[in-house]
């Protein structure tokens, strides 16, 4: 064969060969993209959906992927990815250009203390801090927490009675206009009003989970809107 008749032989060669270099390397630049959600939050630990992988980081530390948390509450993780630093809400996420993404209606909780779950949230607008507790019927607050938060239970509540740690203690039966966690909320949810110390965290009742599907996911606890 002559020169002639390699020369084009050979430039078909060469651009298959440039061909699969691009294609690998486009492949590579994907496989590098990383798509990083937050799907548990809490005061200095974060639970990072990374790629389709759960990262469990510590204030500190830093994902096999290169990211570090910075510092992390139950509304936010700040991290950091190639040096840029990012805010990051729960559920939201950050994908190829780092854009944080909408919040979607779901809330996962990781336990506290003697493995309780807890949130923050709001009654009525007023801020609550809630133990989830399955065994309660209603959403359940004390005096205390009541009038913090202006919520005239004495006017707009039934008087009852209540069975509580220290004996039975006067009640007020009401519906709140509105209870939330996070980017949970829903509307018209009964509740109770203690007249009392009892319970000192305010707990979220089946009054309002019963109107969510809840999953448990190892520890996770996970909450949907339906």
């Amino acid at each position: 064969m002559t020169d002639q008749a390699r020369c084009p032989v050979n430039r078909v060669r060469a651009l298959m060969l440039t061909c699969i270099l691009l294609a690998l390397g486009s492949g590579a630049e994907a496989a590098n993209r990383l798509k990083v959600r937050a799907i548990a939050l809490t005061n200095g630990q974060a639970v990072l959906d990374v790629n389709g992988h759960p990262r469990k980081l510590l204030v500190g530390q830093t994902s096999p992927e290169g990211i570090a948390l910075k510092s992390a509450s139950v509304a936010e993780a700040i991290i950091e990815i190639d040096g840029r630093t990012q805010t990051l809400k729960l559920d939201g996420h950050i994908s190829d250009a780092f854009s944080r993404g909408e919040a979607a209606k779901i809330v996962r909780l990781m336990p506290g203390s003697g493995g309780h779950y807890y949130a923050d949230g709001q009654v009525n607008g007023g801020a609550v801090h809630f133990i989830v507790d399955t065994g309660a019927t209603r959403v359940v607050l004390n005096k205390h927490m009541a009038r913090q938060i202006g919520v005239q239970y004495r006017v707009d509540g039934r008087p009852g009675r209540v069975e509580t740690a220290s004996g039975v203690t006067a009640a007020y039966y009401l519906t709140f206009d509105r209870v939330q966690i996070q980017s949970l909320g829903l509307t018209n949810v009964d509740g109770i009003v203690v007249d009392g110390d009892y319970p000192s965290v305010a707990l979220l009742g089946q009054s309002f989970l019963n109107r969510l599907d809840m999953q448990r996911k190892g520890n996770l606890l996970e909450l949907r809107e339906r």
